[in-house]
């Protein structure tokens, strides 16, 4: 029967020792798929960081020729303005002359004292009349150089904006692939903790078989000894009635092995984005931020704009700043890595997207400059990728 034990307690610690490998295996296995869809989540994000780059540029391509356009609309209006006034001038002068029955101008050619006078003042009378005409010509050259370098840098604008809806969508693509990426990094660290926490579990229960097997042994040896040593005190004491030498053998209990403490698994949060609030105000209070945001209401946007004619979503924010006191950048991205991180977003804060910014009004609404063709209003925050800054 112990014998039978002994086979029993064998076959059950190499049962075990063979399922360890198996679980290791298991955890290198996860690590390894962790490490490696971290790297392609560190890649993703390097990608997306590039593309930013890329939109942060074409941004400030965007606003500076906005602002041309606009430069260009102005001095077209006074071209037209010019040279509407020139054309009013030579009509009056045409009108005087034809009253007076172009008396003045042979008037002038009569008064003439010599033949040499008489060239000279019939020279006069022909530049008026082509100064006239050049004038009124130039204004009309003038104007339509205007509206050809108007015509172009609105083209030029359209081709900017084509580029900029074709890095949006990237950058929607690649947010939604690295989000779905960073998800398969975190189910696979759980799935790695689980494995370790089953690893240990098991190897503590190795242990505890070691422990029943040294313990079963050290019984049946004890056995043994106290039966040997039994017939020994019954064979003295036959063959010597008189002595008092029986004896008693008890054997030792067995130690119980420590049990081992069991490592904690910290996940890598490396690459976890972390965001703090803001404790303190320098320059005033988000409400004032959001009533100067809220002057602009139903203005058009803008590209480049940057007053009450028309805006744009970071010249929006721009101003609701400025009128503040705050200082703050004109480009939307560096105004999306700008101030302080807050996850608690109050109104005020700008909330930021890829390419995009608006102000902060509350209960999950938003003031912006939506895009060309629209004017700035509310809206709700409803974009999945987004952040928020605060500044005040």
């Amino acid at each position: 029967m112990r014998k039978f034990k002994q086979v029993f307690l064998a076959s059950v610690l190499a049962s075990s020792m063979v399922v360890t490998p198996v679980f290791a295996d298991d955890v290198s296995n996860l690590q390894n798929s962790k490490n490696a869809a971290q790297s392609e989540v560190n890649s993703l994000q390097s990608e997306l960081q590039t593309l930013i780059e890329k939109m942060s540029k074409l941004e400030d391509e965007l606003v500076s020729t906005g602002q041309q356009i606009t430069q260009a609309q102005d001095d077209l209006t006074v071209a037209k303005e010019k040279e509407h006034q020139q054309y009013e001038d030579m009509k009056k002068r045409i009108k005087y002359m034809y009253e007076e029955g172009n008396s003045t101008a042979i008037e002038t050619l009569i008064s003439a004292e010599n033949f040499s006078d008489l060239l000279n003042k019939a020279e006069y009378v022909q530049n008026v009349h082509s100064y006239d005409r050049k004038q009124l010509q130039e204004y009309i050259d003038t104007k339509q150089q205007i509206a050809d370098l108007k015509a172009q840098l609105e083209e030029d604008q359209a081709n900017l904006e084509s580029m900029q809806s074709d890095y949006e969508a990237e950058q929607t693509t690649l947010s939604n692939t690295l989000e779905s990426k960073k998800e398969e990094v975190a189910d696979l660290d759980e799935q790695l903790q689980a494995a370790v926490a089953a690893a240990e579990a098991k190897r503590q229960a190795e242990e505890a078989a070691k422990a029943a097997k040294a313990a079963e042994s050290t019984k049946s040896n004890s056995t043994v000894a106290s039966t040997s040593n039994s017939g020994s005190q019954t064979v003295g004491n036959t063959t010597n009635n008189n002595g008092n030498n029986n004896t008693t053998v008890t054997p030792s209990a067995p130690s119980t092995p420590s049990t081992p403490s069991t490592p904690t698994v910290t996940p890598d949060t490396s690459n976890n984005n972390s965001s703090s609030d803001n404790g303190g105000s320098t320059y005033g209070n988000g409400s004032a931020i959001l009533s100067a945001a809220a002057a602009y209401l139903g203005v058009p946007y803008v590209w480049g704009g940057t007053s009450g004619s028309g805006v744009d979503c970071s010249g929006l924010v721009y101003l609701a700043h400025q009128a503040c006191g705050i200082p703050i950048t004109r480009n939307s991205y560096s105004q999306g890595s700008g101030g302080q991180a807050v996850s608690d977003p109050q109104p005020g804060d700008v909330v930021c997207y890829g390419g995009h910014v608006g102000i902060y009004a509350g209960g999950g609404q938003m003031i912006h400059a939506p895009q060309p063709g629209e004017v700035v209003c509310y809206t709700s925050v409803n974009y999945a990728y987004h952040w928020y800054r605060r500044y005040w």
